[in-house]
């Protein structure tokens, strides 16, 4: 339980007991829960879309859009916006880049991606109030999946980053826990299988990105892949549909 919590308390707003951080285990252990995270941002999403599913699809899609920012604190968003200044700011040099990613600053290429992103979001958040639910189900499940199978895949670019202290997380259980995840998208059928199979993609090309660039991944390029595997997996559902 206080690695669930360790999870929820970090990868959204909803409030924990400050203890469970203390906890090096429950730290480290939390990486096998971020897909459950990302099935309770989905509540939230279910909640207010319910709510709202009377309304005016485009004002409905606003207030799901800005729950969604609002329970996961925009820790993502950021992440996504720092990861773009730093690749195109970069010039292609590795110490550069990471030396970008650090600076709290956002510049034209950050603000643009951010843009992008929850443009294309509100956009397929709209259609989602109208068509149904699936998406809100699988998009952020997927997204918080896919951070756990980077840590299990893919070098830490950093020496003492915010994710070395999920080094070490149990192989098997993490595991168990991406089958499951992804044993759910399958269950939602032909819709289910799309949103999988765009995740599988972005992370594929997130991946080459960040071995090419880093030689690993960081905490930022982690926002980035959520952020980007939410918006793809949002609007493959969508079109399936």
């Amino acid at each position: 339980m206080k690695a669930f919590l360790a999870a929820l308390g970090f990868l959204t707003r909803v409030p924990v007991p400050a203890r469970v951080f203390d906890d090096v285990r429950a730290t480290r252990e939390s990486l096998v829960w971020y897909p459950a995270v990302g099935l309770v941002v989905s509540l939230v999403l279910w909640l207010v879309a319910w709510m709202v599913h009377a309304w005016p699809p485009l004002i409905g899609a606003a207030l799901v859009l800005g729950a969604w920012v609002t329970v996961t604190g925009a820790l993502h968003l950021d992440g996504l916006a720092d990861s773009a200044d730093a690749w195109v700011g970069g010039i292609g040099d590795r110490e550069r880049t990471l030396a970008i990613m650090k600076d709290p600053c956002s510049g034209p290429a950050g603000v643009v991606a951010l843009v992008l992103v929850l443009l294309l979001k509100f956009a397929a958040l709209a259609s989602a109030i109208l068509v149904g639910n699936a998406a809100l189900l699988l998009s952020p499940m997927l997204a918080r999946a896919a951070l756990t199978l980077a840590f299990l895949t893919t070098p830490y670019a950093r020496a003492n980053g915010l994710g070395s202290a999920l080094q070490g997380a149990s192989r098997t259980s993490c595991q168990i826990a991406l089958a499951l995840a992804a044993a759910l998208a399958v269950l939602c059928g032909w819709r289910g299988l799309c949103g999988l199979l765009v995740a599988a993609m972005v992370f594929v090309i997130w991946r080459a990105a960040c071995v090419h660039r880093l030689g690993g991944f960081t905490g930022d390029t982690c926002g980035a892949l959520a952020e980007l595997t939410e918006a793809a997996v949002l609007v493959a559902v969508l079109v399936a549909s």
